[in-house]
């Protein structure tokens, strides 16, 4: 009897290698684990916890992701955010979705809002997004999480979050010791951009796979004013897309890959799941094995 165990677990580990772990599903799912990961004003703020079921991979990747809504809408529980998450669960990572302070919830995000407040803005987010990541660090054990492949992502205003934190963090935080202890493996944008990319420098530097429609209406998809407002509006402000943070990735020699969209405005900040099965292998090859390709396709 304790043959034939051990041989059925050496099967079912060929059966998962064989599949390709991380490229292909393999595994079913665990029941959704729901976390407070902070409380911030009264306000809990929680994440989502998505797990292979029956995985015996004691450390695993894990990816943490923030929805779009402008800062004032959306749900850690879009459809479309909880279906990445079931598909990268089914492949073996840890997939996190998290909710954070909409704090221009039933306010205008739009030319009319001051471009001070947009930056606070941002840094509020950038800390909810750095304060969700530290909650799964801090709790690598009981997830099994190998915290040197820690994978972040988000769609429009969460991309914005994320990649502030990431690449601006000298602009968003006025104490970054919450990041220094973060080792980031990648990122994973939908129409995102920050403020400033001349802050990217060698040491942050994270390799990244960028989705964006080159006539974005909102967030710029090179460089160029956010919402597009005038120069003489409050909400003037401007912002780095995709287009300008991957041209300074190439110039530090760090992996990109980026999906540029003729024509298309801010519709490709939503999930791409027609193209997931190249967004999962340059996971793989690249976020996990650090392989160092920059390859820029266009639709």
């Amino acid at each position: 009897m304790k043959n034939l165990f051990i041989y059925t677990l050496l099967f079912l580990s060929f059966s998962i290698s064989a599949q390709e772990r991380f490229i292909e599903d393999s595994f079913k799912l665990k029941k959704t684990e729901t976390k407070t990961y902070v409380t911030k004003n009264g306000e809990a703020l929680k994440l989502d916890i998505y797990q292979p079921k029956n995985d015996t991979m004691q450390q695993r990747p894990v990816i943490i992701f923030m929805h779009g809504g402008g800062f004032a809408g959306g749900t850690r529980t879009n459809p479309a955010e909880v279906k990445f998450a079931e598909k990268a669960a089914k492949k073996g990572y840890v997939a996190v979705q998290i909710s954070y302070r909409l704090t221009r919830k039933g306010q205008s995000f739009g030319c009319d809002y001051e471009a001070a407040g947009k930056m606070k803005t941002f840094k509020l987010a950038a800390e909810d997004f750095i304060d969700a990541v530290s909650f799964m660090v801090k709790n690598k054990d009981e997830y099994g999480i190998d915290t040197s492949k820690i994978i972040v992502g988000g769609s429009s205003a969460g991309a914005e979050a994320v990649l502030n934190a990431v690449y601006n963090q000298r602009l968003m935080f006025q104490d970054t010791s919450k990041y220094k202890n973060i080792d980031l493996a990648g990122v994973f944008s939908l129409a995102g951009a920050i403020v400033d990319a001349r802050y990217i420098t060698e040491e942050n530097a994270v390799p990244g796979i960028f989705f964006h429609g080159t006539e974005d209406n909102l967030v710029p998809y090179a460089t160029a004013p956010h919402h597009w407002c005038d120069p003489g509006q409050p909400g003037y402000i401007m912002l780095d897309g995709s287009r300008t943070i991957t041209q300074k990735l190439a110039n530090l020699n760090t992996a990109y890959m980026l999906y540029s969209f003729e024509g298309g405005k801010h519709e490709h900040s939503g999930m791409p799941f027609d193209y997931l099965p190249e967004v999962f292998e340059f996971f793989n090859s690249v976020f996990l094995n650090g392989e160092n390709r920059q390859l820029e396709v266009w639709k």
